[in-house]
This record gives C-alpha cells, structure tokens and sequence, in this order.
C-alpha cells in the first residue's frame, strides 16, 4: 500500500512502514509515540519491533494489529464509543512520561496552525476550475476576514495526540478500536484534536461529531474550545481543497463547493463577524459553543 507519505508492507504479523518524505522527522516522531503507547497504553497502537533503513529511506517495523480499517460508512453506536474511549486512553497517557521523550509539538500544532492558515489563505488562488467560484471566492473572503480579527483560541499543550484520525488510521476488530499512523503526532490540547479530527473530511459520513465528542468526555471548557478551533479546521480543509492543491485532485468534483458552504455556515455563526456586520441597535447573538457545533452538523 502506498501514500504520499509512505509506503507500507504487510506480513503475518508485521507491517513494514517506509517513509517517502521525512523533513519534518516524521519517522522519530511515530516511533516515540509508538514507544510510549507501548509502556504507558498498551494494545492501543502497534508495538514498535525495530528500525531499519532501506536504500536510504527510514523503515519502522511494528507489530500487525486484528482489525479493519474504518471509514466504510457512519459508525455504529458501538464503534462510536470504542473510537471514543480509544482517543480517552491516548489522551489520559501521563504528560510527564509523553514529556519527558523529548517529543515536540504535533505537527500543525495549535500554537501554528492560525499562522499558517493566514498564509495560505492569502493566495493568489486560481479558482476557474472550480464549478462554483463565486461561492468559494465568498468562503475564502470570509475566513479571510475571520482570520484577521480572530486570534488563536486558548490552549495547553497537555496531551499525546494522533493528529490524523482519516477513518482508515482507526482499526476496528468488533470490540475495540486502536490507532496506527502517528507520524505526525505529539504534544496537544485535547479540544484542538478532536476539533481536527471531527472536521477531518475523510471522517464526513463516518463521525457523528456530537457523540464522539461526548464519548472522549471533554469538559465544558474543552468544548468551548474545540468549537472555536472547529472554524480553523474547517478553512484548512477549504484551503486543502482549492485547485493545485492535493486535496482538489483526489476528491469528487463539488467537494469544494460544499467546504466553501460549511464555512460560510460556521463564519455566521461567529461572534466577531457578526458583531462587525450587524446594524445599530442590534443585538449580536450569543455564539456559544453550541451554537457553533450545531450550525455545522
């Protein structure tokens, strides 16, 4: 099997995993996480057997684990708690021992992804092959002007996190789920994961955002927090979907449209824009987690 990333080799009991980019040393980072998994979170994530190098490109062998890949339509009820109390283990791993690797921050961290998205959002971006420019014009103008009177919601670096929760990194063997793929893992806050995760759009028809997010058993402060950085993670994947990105040429054509529309329905439901569009006299509406949560599912 092979991504964009890697490469991967199937035995019996072995998956043999060869790294195509590493720039950002994402062969030392799965192997930290899957090292501390294995002492602190065992049976959650491959076991790490060895280390090897192949023409020049890093290999981490791991254990085989029982199971399928999720991601062949909505979770169960069942599955749905398990991936829940899956992503509850990794999260409740004690920080000390994560911390004391030397393990940094997960890739697109919440202490970089706002400034990255400026960015990229800035363009100049090329959207006549798109079947509805206008609309996806109107997104980006958005989340520009979102992105220029929204600072970054608060965070803590507190917890070990995955990154990428696509369905097909979650194993489900009809009891369990456990996790593989931790290339981009490291340190997080848990309301920015699963921000990203519920709005990961490979997850779209497969997570049922409102009972993930109850079955991780954030509190109400994370949940506050991950609606606000939900509205990051959807502009990312608006910008991962724009021509001469990747993520325009392996989705369906329309995919596009229906990010710019997901956006537009979360940046009307955000207290800043609208109290910079709303007449004299008028009332702002709350803007609430909730409010936001249920604007987008």
């Amino acid at each position: 099997m092979t991504t964009h990333t890697h490469d991967l080799t199937f035995s019996e009991t072995e998956v043999r995993k060869r790294f195509n980019s590493w720039d950002d040393d994402e062969p030392d980072r799965e192997w930290t996480c899957l090292r501390i998994l294995a002492q602190q979170a065992p049976d959650l994530a491959p076991r790490p057997l060895r280390r090897e190098t192949a023409e020049g490109a890093p290999v981490i062998v791991m254990e085989r684990l029982p199971g399928t890949p999720l991601g062949s339509g909505p979770l169960t009820s069942r599955q749905g708690e398990a991936l829940g109390a899956a992503l509850r283990r990794l999260f409740d791993v004690e920080f000390a021992a994560v911390a004391a690797t030397g393990l940094g921050e997960r890739r697109l961290g919440a202490s970089t992804l706002r400034t990255h998205l400026v960015a990229w959002a800035a363009g100049p971006h090329d959207l006549n092959p798109l079947q509805e420019p206008g609309l996806v014009e109107r997104a980006l103008s958005g989340a520009r002007e979102f992105l220029t009177k929204s600072p970054a919601p608060a965070f803590e670096l507190s917890v070990l996190g995955i990154a990428d929760l696509n369905p097909a990194n979650v194993l489900w063997d009809g009891r369990v789920c456990r996790l593989v793929d931790f290339e981009d893992g490291g340190l997080s806050d848990p309301a920015f994961e699963l921000a990203d995760h519920v709005e990961h759009l490979a997850g779209r028809g497969v997570y049922d955002a409102d009972a993930l997010i109850r079955a991780v058993g954030l509190s109400t402060a994370e949940r506050e927090r991950l609606a606000e950085w939900r509205t990051f993670w959807a502009i990312f994947w608006l910008i991962m979907l724009l021509p001469g990105n990747g993520g325009f040429l392996r989705n369906p054509p329309g995919t596009t449209e229906e990010q710019a529309g997901r956006v537009l329905r979360m940046l009307d439901a955000t207290p800043e824009l609208q109290r910079g569009r709303r007449s004299p006299g008028r009332q702002a509406p709350t803007g609430t987690a909730d409010t936001v949560v249920s604007m987008v599912n």
